[in-house]
């Protein structure tokens, strides 16, 4: 089966716009992404769906933020983001379940999210109360008929495998952003896919660099300028068998960030 190129797009009042654009730059899938929960109710389902139909694109999965802080670096960054921090645990599985009710209505195949900086050791303190969450929110997944995928990125690959397999429920699965591996310096995506390609269900075809600050995140960049090897990545999520869509993720705003969609598709576009 051949591998479709899709964009994520974020969630407005009028999704139909974004979809619409979607279709002028010839892509036939996308990713939706929100984190305002104000927009997760049915008159808006409604008009995403009526827009998929209207302009023939689907949808790959639904990205869920939560509520709550959220500090992209590493010195904040594990204890705001996800479902690590206890103070804010309870508050963000309560939002996923909202998520998992408007992922219905928008037939959504899964929801994906950042689980947070899941701590490499199972002794942590913290560990056996995110599991515990994130248990909570696989299952009421698997209940609505949804996969809930781990995006990588805060943890290493035998981190997220650890979680995935002590969470223990049959409905989860891998959304790899090669370039946040990358970004927090966990690890080289493709080497990731020894420990994670059989769980991989989507892909962010994004680009970046190592860390150069020790307390920042390293530097996304357009793809093809940094080091994720595309060309040796996709083939090795073929053998694993992948077939899902991969979808470009530019977090840019503007022109600029048009331009750059437009170049991942030239250069995504001969390796499927």
């Amino acid at each position: 089966m051949a591998i479709q190129l899709g964009v994520i797009t974020n969630l407005t009042e009028n999704p139909g716009e974004s979809i619409a654009k979607i279709r002028e730059i010839g892509l036939p899938t996308c990713q939706i992404s929100t984190w305002n929960p104000d927009l997760w109710t049915k008159e808006i389902a409604k008009k995403i769906v009526d827009a998929f139909e209207q302009y023939n694109v689907r949808l790959s999965s639904f990205w869920a933020g939560y509520p709550g802080p959220a500090i992209w670096n590493f010195i904040d960054g594990p204890s705001t983001l996800g479902f690590v921090p206890p103070e804010y645990r309870q508050m963000r599985v309560d939002s996923m379940m909202k998520a998992i009710e408007f992922a219905k209505w928008i037939d959504a195949p899964s929801i994906s999210t950042h689980a947070g900086f899941i701590p490499e050791s199972p002794k942590d303190p913290n560990y056996e109360g995110t599991i515990e969450a994130l248990r909570i929110v696989a299952q009421a997944c698997k209940d609505n008929g949804l996969y809930f995928c781990f995006e990588t990125g805060q943890e290493t690959p035998v981190t997220l495998f650890r979680a995935i397999t002590d969470v223990g429920t049959d409905n989860l699965g891998v959304n790899l952003d090669p370039a946040n591996l990358l970004l927090y310096g966990k690890g080289n995506p493709v080497d990731a896919l020894d420990i994670l390609g059989p769980y991989v269900k989507g892909v962010h075809a994004k680009d970046g660099e190592y860390p150069t600050d020790p307390n920042k995140l390293g530097r996304e960049t357009p793809l093809g300028e940094g080091k994720v090897n595309f060309p040796v990545l996709i083939p090795k999520l073929r053998s694993f068998g992948y077939s899902n869509p991969i979808t470009i993720e530019r977090e840019i705003s503007g022109e600029r960030q048009i331009q750059d969609i437009k170049r991942a598709i030239e250069i995504l576009t001969p390796l499927l």
